[in-house]
C-alpha cells in the first residue's frame, strides 16, 4: 500500500505556521494593509467575510433562478439513485453513502449476494450524522484503512474523521465485528497525519509529535512504530526527515507470501521522494535505488512495479524513458539491498499515459489514458518478459478501477462519459469475464446533446485537446452561454465524466460545456505536466487562452457569453485568466484559489508547492511569479468582468486569505465582485451535500446572470 500523501482530490494540504502571520520585508508594501485577512478566524477578518457573504448572497439567492437551481442540485447530489461503490472485505461489501436523510453520511455494508441485487439490504456500520450530534462536532468522513490478519481472518480498521472538512483528522480504531469503536484501541489527536498497518498490533505513524516535529510545509517529519496498548507518546522513533522536506510518510508493500515490507517515503519536494526500507531487525534504513521521480504501485508476482517520471539509466542496464512502467525482483532487493535487473513492463506511445496499477488476486491491471480516454490492460509476466491484454470497455470515456485487492479475484470497474451515466462493471480475474453490475438512470435530459473532442494550437505550436458538449445542430452564432473548465497542474488529468449538476443546471437549459486538457496535467504523461513547471508556467495559461480563442473563433460562443471556472490550482488559473485576458470572458468563478504567488510559500503548506510554481525566495523564480501573481497583477484602472470568489474558512489546504485579499483589492478599487466563504467545508468549500448544493446553485446563478443563460421559466 502506497502512502496517501496527495490522495485527496485536489492535491494540496496545509497547517498554519508561524510564518503565516509574519510580514516579509521583501514583499510589496501594498500587502501590508491586507495581512489581517490572513488571520483565518480573526475577528476583523471574519467580520469582513460575513459582510461580503451577506452582500453577495442577497443578490444571488434573491435571483428567480436560485431556488430551482438549488433544488435541482440537491436532487442530484442527494439522490438515492446513485451507484453504491464499494470494496470487498471478507463476506461483505462496504460503502459510504450520503443522501438527504444522511447528510454527513453512513458507512454501511451488505453481503456479496445482496450487493449484486437491484435493492441491496444494507446494515449501518457507522452513522456520521448520529456521531456528530452525539459528540457536538461537525464530523466529515475521511475514509477507513483496514488491515487483514489472514491467520485470524479478521480485519483491523482505522476510521478517519475531520471536524468541518479540514485535512487535519483524528483516527479511531473501529471493530467490524462489534460495529463500534475499540475501547482502548488506537486513537490519535487531530493533526495532519498518516499511518500504515505493520501488523494487527502495530502501526507506523507520522503525526504532530510536538515542537519541531513538522516540516516547513506543516507535515510530519518523524515516523514512529506504535504498539497496541501503549500510549502514543511512547511510540518508538524509526526515522526522522529534514525540516526542509515536504513530509515523511509511512509506506507498506505486501509480498506474495502475505508478509509486509515497511518503508518510509521522504518527500524532499512535492514531486521527488526517496524511499527507505526499514528492516524488521531495527538496523539502519536502506535506500531503494530508484529515481527521485517515481511512483511505486506494489508487488505482483514477486516484482515491484514502478512508474518512473524521469529518464533513468541504471548502471550497466538498459535505459528507460520518463513515463515507462518498469519492474524488478523485490525479494532480491530485500536480500541484497542492491538493485536487481530492471525490466520494461509498458511504454506508452505519444497518445498514451500510465494512470496507475491495481493488483488483484492473480493479476495486475494497468489503467492508462489514450487521447484522454480511459483503457484498462491486464499485465502478465512470461519467460519472454511482460505482456498486456486489453479489457474491452463500453465506450470512449473515463474508466476507473474502483476496487481491487490482492486477496480477491473480483475487480470493480467504473465507466462514464459526458452523456453516459456511471456504470459499475465486475471483472472476474479467473474467467476474464467482464459483466455489468449496476448502472445509473440519467440525472439530466441528454437528448439532442453531443460531445466531441477538438484540438487547437497553443502559442508554441503544441496541440491542445479539449472537449465540447452542446446541443446537436447548434447555430454557431457566438451567442451560446458557454462554461470553460480546466485545472492544469500537479499531473492531475481532466477526463470525460458525467456531471449531473452541470447537466441539470447548464446543459438542459441550452448552455455549452468545455473541458480543456491543458499542460500541467497528466493526460499525456510526466512530460505533459513538467512542460509547465515553474518559469514555464505561462505555457499552461497560453494553452487555456488558445482553447478560449478557438471556441470563440468557431462561433460556439463569444466573450460576452463565455465564462470560466476552476478550483485550487485551477483557482490560480482563473485568477491569471482574470488579470491577463479579462477581454475573453464575462464571468470567472474562482474556487478555493491560490492568488498571492509572492507569499503562497509562507501561508500554511505553501512551501510544499515550490517544485510546481517556483520559490519567491529565489530571485529569478520570484521575477517570473511577479508576472503571473493575480493579487499583484491586479490593475485598479483596468476593466474586469465581476468575478465570483468561492472559498472556505476551514480550508486547511489553500489558505482563504488568497481569495480574501484579491477580493479586498476589488472592493478598494470600487469594482464589482461576488464573494462566498463557507465557514465550514474544507477544501471542497462544503462539509456536506446540502452545503455543496448551495454553493453549486450560487455559482450557476452567477454564471446564468453574467452569460445570459435562460432559466426554466424563460424557456
Amino acid at each position: 500500500m502506497v502512502s496517501r500523501i496527495f490522495a485527496s482530490a485536489l492535491l494540496l494540504s496545509l497547517v498554519v505556521t508561524e510564518h503565516s502571520q509574519t510580514q516579509d520585508a521583501s514583499q510589496p508594501s501594498m500587502t501590508e494593509s491586507h495581512l489581517w485577512l490572513e488571520e483565518v478566524e480573526g475577528e476583523k477578518a471574519l467580520e469582513w467575510v460575513r459582510a461580503q457573504n451577506d452582500r453577495s448572497l442577497e443578490v444571488l439567492e434573491s435571483d428567480h433562478r436560485y431556488a430551482g437551481f438549488r433544488q435541482a442540485a440537491i436532487e442530484v447530489l442527494t439522490s438515492k439513485e446513485r451507484i453504491p461503490y464499494g470494496r470487498i472485505r471478507g463476506d461483505w461489501v462496504y460503502n459510504f453513502w450520503q443522501d438527504q436523510d444522511h447528510v454527513r453520511g453512513i458507512w454501511r455494508r451488505t453481503s456479496r449476494e445482496s450487493y449484486a441485487s437491484e435493492e441491496p439490504e444494507w446494515e449501518t456500520v457507522l452513522d456520521i450524522d448520529e456521531l456528530a450530534e452525539k459528540e457536538g462536532k461537525n464530523w466529515v468522513y475521511k475514509g477507513v484503512d483496514c488491515f487483514h490478519d489472514k491467520e485470524a481472518d479478521r480485519y483491523f480498521c482505522l476510521a478517519s474523521l475531520s471536524d468541518g472538512g479540514k485535512d487535519a483528522i483524528v483516527r479511531r480504531e473501529f471493530d467490524l465485528e462489534t460495529l463500534s469503536f475499540v475501547e482502548g484501541g488506537f486513537i490519535t489527536p487531530e493533526a495532519k497525519q498518516d499511518a500504515a498497518w505493520i501488523d494487527s498490533d502495530t502501526l507506523l505513524i507520522g503525526t504532530d509529535w510536538g515542537e519541531g516535529s513538522l516540516t516547513e510545509s506543516g507535515y510530519p517529519r518523524i515516523l514512529k512504530r506504535w504498539k497496541r496498548g501503549t500510549p502514543l507518546e511512547s511510540a518508538e522513533e524509526v526515522m526522522a526527515g529534514d525540516v526542509e522536506d515536504v513530509g515523511l510518510w509511512p509506506v507498506t508493500f505486501e509480498l506474495d507470501d502475505g508478509s509486509i515490507a515497511t518503508f518510509a517515503e521522504e518527500s524532499d519536494t512535492f514531486f521527488t521522494s526517496v524511499f527507505w526500507w526499514l528492516p524488521d531487525d531495527g538496523s539502519e534504513p536502506v535506500r531503494l535505488p530508484v529515481p527521485l521521480k517515481v511512483a511505486p504501485y506494489g508487488v505482483f508476482g514477486g516484482y515491484l512495479l514502478l512508474l518512473i517520471k524521469e529518464d533513468w539509466s541504471p548502471e550497466g542496464q538498459d535505459a528507460f524513458q520518463s513515463g515507462d512502467l518498469v519492474a524488478f525482483d523485490f525479494s532480491a532487493f530485500l536480500e541484497t539491498s542492491e538493485l536487481p535487473t530492471v525490466e520494461l513492463v509498458f511504454r506508452p506511445d505519444e497518445t498514451q499515459a500510465v494512470n496507475y496499477v491495481s493488483i488483484a488476486k492473480g493479476a495486475a491491471l494497468l489503467s492508462i489514458n489514450e487521447n484522454v480516454s480511459g483503457r484498462v490492460l491486464r499485465l502478465a509476466r512470461t519467460g519472454d518478459g511482460w505482456t498486456t491484454a486489453a479489457i474491452d470497455l463500453p465506450g470512449q470515456g473515463q474508466m476507473g478501477i474502483t476496487f481491487s485487492d490482492r486477496d480477491e479475484a473480483t475487480v470493480f470497474l467504473n465507466y462514464e462519459d459526458f452523456l453516459t451515466p456511471d456504470s459499475l462493471l465486475q471483472y472476474d480475474i479467473e474467467s476474464g469475464e467482464l459483466s455489468p453490475l449496476k448502472s445509473l438512470p440519467p440525472k439530466f435530459d441528454s437528448g439532442g446533446l453531443v460531445a466531441k473532442q477538438y484540438f487547437t494550437e497553443s502559442s508554441d505550436g503544441t496541440r491542445i485537446p479539449y472537449f465540447v458538449v452542446h446541443r446537436e445542430g447548434l447555430e454557431m452564432n457566438g451567442k451560446t452561454p458557454t462554461l470553460l473548465y480546466s485545472y492544469g497542474g500537479f499531473q492531475i488529468s481532466m477526463k470525460p465524466s458525467y456531471k449531473g449538476t452541470i447537466g441539470r443546471l447548464w446543459l438542459e437549459r441550452g448552455g455549452a460545456y468545455v473541458l480543456a486538457n491543458i499542460r500541467g496535467g497528466g493526460e499525456f504523461g510526466p512530460e505533459w505536466h513538467q512542460a509547465g513547471l515553474k518559469g514555464n508556467r505561462q505555457r499552461i495559461y497560453d494553452d487555456f487562452i488558445a482553447v478560449g480563442e478557438d471556441i470563440i473563433e468557431s462561433g460556439l460562443t463569444s466573450p460576452r457569453h463565455l465564462g470560466i471556472m476552476g478550483g485550487s490550482n485551477g483557482g490560480l488559473l482563473m485568477g491569471v485568466m482574470l488579470t491577463q485576458r479579462p477581454d475573453l470572458w464575462n464571468a470567472v468563478v474562482i474556487q478555493v484559489p491560490l492568488l498571492d504567488m509572492l507569499r503562497y510559500h509562507l501561508l500554511l503548506a505553501g512551501a510544499s508547492w515550490v517544485d510546481e510554481y517556483g520559490s519567491p525566495d529565489i530571485p529569478e523564480e520570484r521575477a517570473f511569479l511577479e508576472t503571473i501573481s493575480p493579487y499583484h497583477r491586479f490593475d485598479p484602472g483596468a476593466e474586469y468582468p465581476p468575478p465570483f470568489f468561492v472559498t472556505s474558512t476551514k480550508d486547511d489546504r489553500v489558505h482563504p486569505g488568497h481569495a480574501r485579499k484579491l477580493a479586498k483589492r476589488f472592493e478598494e478599487s470600487g469594482k464589482p465582485f461576488y464573494y462566498y466563504e463557507n465557514i465550514d467545508g474544507g477544501h471542497s468549500a462544503a462539509a456536506n451535500q446540502n452545503e455543496r448544493a448551495r454553493r453549486t446553485a450560487l455559482e450557476f446563478v452567477y454564471l446564468a446572470k453574467r452569460l445570459g443563460l435562460q432559466s426554466a421559466e424563460d424557456l
